[in-house]
């Protein structure tokens, strides 16, 4: 990358980015969508097509403003909003079955290895405990990879194209239905599965689907369920609502309905008005509340009283009411959150490098071997993580003294679980009475779990403890990734950060005496500074955080902490979603020009050898073009301006005008009549050998044939 000089080489030499580059053919390169230059540039890959985001002026779209009046606007506009609404309770229903069954299968899955574990401490079989919990994660891990298979864009987040969605990138088969369920059930599996990732990232892609298939009444995957729906067919509708289910997804993930519509507008959309904003609140305070009302009743059985806003909950922050002294936070711990945020833009930068040449190397040596290298990438990863988390339970942990609100019931968690969930979550492995296993308690839990253990357990957790805990998670989290399995990055950046301001805290208290802090508050703001470094966000992650913990006093600290992340990972290289964009070979164009770009002028990034049609062109040469060109757009020329005003101007889809002119195409031996009589003014070009062959006249049933197989196409 071109951050390997410079400045950036050297924290891309520290943590072993830089290195020989392996020598590939220019055939092996052009797949993969690299060159040979000195930056290791990857070149944006010429199969993507461009969303018609604009409106396409021609006659036919002049022939449907024809027939709209006032009262077909409004009509038009009260179904948008039921489409928004509908789009809000299916993202918040998604979110939770994913919720359900993840929950199902792990306490399943940490049910019946705690009781393996407890019985075989007495009779020395650890041994049976770990090949019951491979057995688990192996079998979920499998099923996640080969749903995968089905479907390859389904792996990863989703994030990255759903952001070149929505800025006018068309991703093939991003926002289909089998799309949809690929990713819930396989994000629920590798979840399920022990690997270190979150289901919050593949909600967002979830809900981009849902907002994308939903107003349509139709599929690709079922193309015989199809409704006679007349509303919303153009890119321009379904952008506004993807946007819309985007923000529903962050809302269900985070219970943070104003952040998931800062989240589309921060990370998304390209363009915006105020219509679509009070459109896609809308819709998340949809998601949110969907999701709250049924997760309250399902967990709590009252129903109604909307305790649980989003996937994740943070839990209240308060100070102990035995510890007059302490403080959620003051002033002089700022200069403190400064230092952490530069600590995590360093981390995230780190981990943005690493993870950005292992994408290299599963381009290079594991995308193009068969599929069933990838299935075992991905078993290899679940093996390695179920280890460690298994012998560093066993053996890395301490026995820490418990404190008296864990043994009663933490007071912190109770707007969010009950004293009987929090106990439960406190391992005593191979501990006495009255003390619990710190590392087991983080490592052997769901990771919700341990993120509310690290910001709520007044209980001290060991420095040793949080360190190796931190490394194991950041190396392990790196390497899963990007393998062949639906995942999110923000619970694990969230988990990772949270051992690391939890650490900073325990060095502050026990090694300086500042005795006035308190750790939940440290963890919060690690968190917040490695997820920054990680991803880069600002304004939409500060709200998402202020939501989820409900206390707006954290506004200013998560602030500054996200700022200083984000300008010091940004020193080094861009944020992970970013990055993986420019791995696809996306053509995104980014917010600001380069200053070399403003010496170019436009003959530098013209096409020279142009592709253009006629107005008269057959329909047999508008198949051809389509395919032997991997574009859709194609300007119509003519060189007598007399005649021009009798044709279609400007750059015209072609099939988008075939399909609204289906109802009057003219048969052969008319066009070519037509088009006989208009080329005599027409210049000679590639296509003129095309539109002078003579045919004779044929039947429609053959036409409609042609235009039957280019509207396949």
């Amino acid at each position: 990358m071109a951050g390997c000089r410079g400045s950036l080489c050297c924290c891309c030499r520290w943590c072993c980015c830089c290195g020989e580059r392996e020598t590939r053919t220019p055939e092996e390169l052009t797949i993969l969508g690299e060159t040979q230059e000195e930056d290791d540039e990857i070149l944006p890959r010429k199969d993507y097509e461009s969303l018609d985001y604009d409106r396409c002026i021609n006659d036919p779209y002049l022939e449907v403003l024809e027939t709209m009046d006032n009262k077909k606007g409004r009509r038009y506009e009260a179904v948008k909003w039921m489409m928004v609404f509908a789009i809000g309770v299916c993202t918040g229903l998604v979110g939770l079955f994913v919720d359900f069954f993840v929950r199902l299968f792990t306490q399943l899955k940490f049910g019946v290895v705690q009781t393996s574990v407890e019985e075989c401490s007495q009779k020395g079989c650890l041994a049976l405990s770990l090949l019951e919990l491979l057995g688990f994660n192996l079998t979920f891990v499998f099923l996640a990879s080969i749903l995968v298979l089905i479907e390859p864009v389904a792996a990863g987040s989703g994030i990255p194209e759903i952001k070149c969605y929505l800025n006018g990138v068309k991703v093939p088969g991003i926002v289909r239905l089998r799309t949809l369920l690929c990713k819930v059930f396989g994000v629920l599996f590798s979840v399920a599965g022990g690997l270190f990732v979150g289901k919050e990232g593949p909600m967002i892609h979830s809900g981009a689907v849902v907002g994308a298939g939903l107003p349509q009444f139709q599929s690709m995957s079922l193309r015989k369920i199809q409704f006679n729906f007349p509303y919303f067919r153009s890119d321009r509708d379904k952008r506004d609502f993807v946007s819309a289910g985007a923000a529903a997804g962050v809302a269900a993930a985070f219970g943070a309905p104003i952040g998931g519509t800062l989240f589309s507008l921060e990370e998304g959309s390209s363009f915006w008005n105020q219509g679509l904003t009070w459109k896609v609140l809308f819709c998340s305070m949809s998601a949110t509340f969907t999701l709250n009302f049924f997760r309250s009743g399902i967990q709590f059985g009252s129903w109604g009283s909307f305790q649980l806003p989003g996937l994740l909950n943070f839990g209240e922050f308060k100070c102990s009411d035995s510890d007059k002294k302490c403080h959620l936070w003051t002033a002089m711990d700022l200069g403190f959150f400064v230092v952490m945020g530069v600590i995590g833009g360093l981390l995230g930068a780190t981990f943005n490098c690493l993870n950005k040449r292992l994408a290299k190397y599963r381009m290079r040596n594991v995308h193009p071997k068969p599929k069933l290298v990838r299935v075992l990438e991905s078993l290899l990863v679940s093996v390695v993580t179920t280890v460690v988390v298994f012998l560093a339970s066993m053996v890395l942990g301490e026995c820490r003294q418990m404190s008296a609100s864990s043994q009663i019931g933490n007071d912190s968690f109770q707007l969010q679980v009950t004293s009987e969930d929090v106990n439960s979550s406190i391992k005593t492995f191979f501990c006495p009475n009255e003390t619990y296993n710190d590392m087991a308690t983080l490592f052997f839990n769901p990771q919700e779990s341990a993120i509310l253990q690290l910001f709520h357990q007044d209980s001290t957790f060991s420095p040793v403890t949080l360190a190796l805990f931190f490394a194991l998670y950041f190396l392990l989290a790196c390497w899963t990734y990007g393998i062949s399995v639906p995942s999110g990055l923000f619970v694990p950046s969230l988990l990772c950060g949270a051992a690391f301001g939890r650490l900073v805290a325990n060095v502050l208290k026990s090694y300086i005496g500042l005795g006035h802090i308190y750790s939940g508050t440290f963890a919060l703001i690690g968190a917040a500074a490695f997820l920054g470094g990680v991803v880069r966000m600002t304004i939409s992650l500060t709200v998402i955080l202020i939501e989820s913990t409900n206390e707006i006093t954290y506004g200013l600290p998560i602030m500054i902490t996200l700022m200083v992340a984000k300008w010091t990972g940004d020193f080094f290289n861009k944020g992970i979603y970013d990055i993986h964009v420019g791995l696809r070979g996306v053509p995104l164009l980014e917010w600001e020009t380069e200053a070399e770009m403003d010496k170019l002028r436009a003959s530098d990034i013209m096409e020279p050898n142009l592709t253009y049609v006629y107005p008269h062109t057959r329909i047999q040469s508008l198949v051809s073009i389509l395919r032997t060109t991997v574009h859709h757009a194609f300007p119509v020329v003519t060189e007598n301006r007399g005649n021009e005003k009798e044709f279609m101007k400007g750059n015209q889809l072609i099939s988008n005008n075939i399909k609204f002119k289906k109802s009057s195409i003219l048969t052969r031996a008319g066009e070519q009549r037509r088009r006989s009589q208009s080329m005599k003014s027409y210049p000679s070009s590639e296509l003129r050998n095309v539109c002078d062959e003579h045919l004779p006249s044929e039947e429609p049933a053959e036409k409609e044939d042609l235009l039957q197989q280019m509207l396949e196409r």
